[in-house]
């Protein structure tokens, strides 16, 4: 959440010519409407079961890469489903830098109160800690841990082009 997924995902795809699918963006696609919008109408359940088969649709296409949501890997077989299909990268971050980056994020359908301004700072930072510390035993499956804190986008790109390829 808010580590830099897309952002990321798509910049190294076009680096690389591969094909690039932001899962949230897709499943947005399918219901035409926002995730936010989706959880609020449809349910959490409901999201989970279409991100679960967007997952496995797009899990079958070769050089690519897709950004997937925070919780994507906690939920049902994701997990199995993704390192069937290829390298699982973890882009990590800091929960100030989450809190910092998620401050005018209003499209994030578990931090909506903060965002309304009904949680304090500490709160909110106590929500990101308690939600990294559950997915954790998720992350951690990884193939690579790579942190997005402290390098700016260009230079995050040519370290993860340059891990990427020594993979390959």
């Amino acid at each position: 959440m808010a580590s830099g997924k897309s952002t990321l995902g798509l910049i190294l795809a076009n680096k690389f010519g591969w094909d690039f699918y932001d899962l949230d963006k897709m499943i947005e696609g399918k219901f035409g409407m926002r995730v936010v919008n989706i959880f609020k109408e449809f349910g959490e359940e409901e999201f989970r079961r279409s991100e679960a088969e967007t997952l496995i649709e797009v899990s079958k296409k070769d050089n690519s890469i897709i950004s997937l949501g925070g919780g994507t890997i906690t939920f049902g077989d994701n997990l199995p489903v993704i390192k069937k299909s290829g390298a699982l990268i973890y882009l990590s971050s800091s929960p100030e830098k989450i809190l910092e980056r998620l401050k005018y994020k209003v499209d994030r359908p578990l931090f909506q109160t903060m965002n309304s301004l009904q949680e304090s700072r500490e709160e909110a930072l106590a929500k990101i800690i308690s939600m990294l510390e559950k997915r954790k035993p998720f992350y951690s499956q990884a193939d690579l841990e790579f942190s997005t804190d402290r390098m700016s986008v260009g230079k995050s790109v040519d370290l993860l082009a340059r891990i990427i390829e020594k993979k390959l």
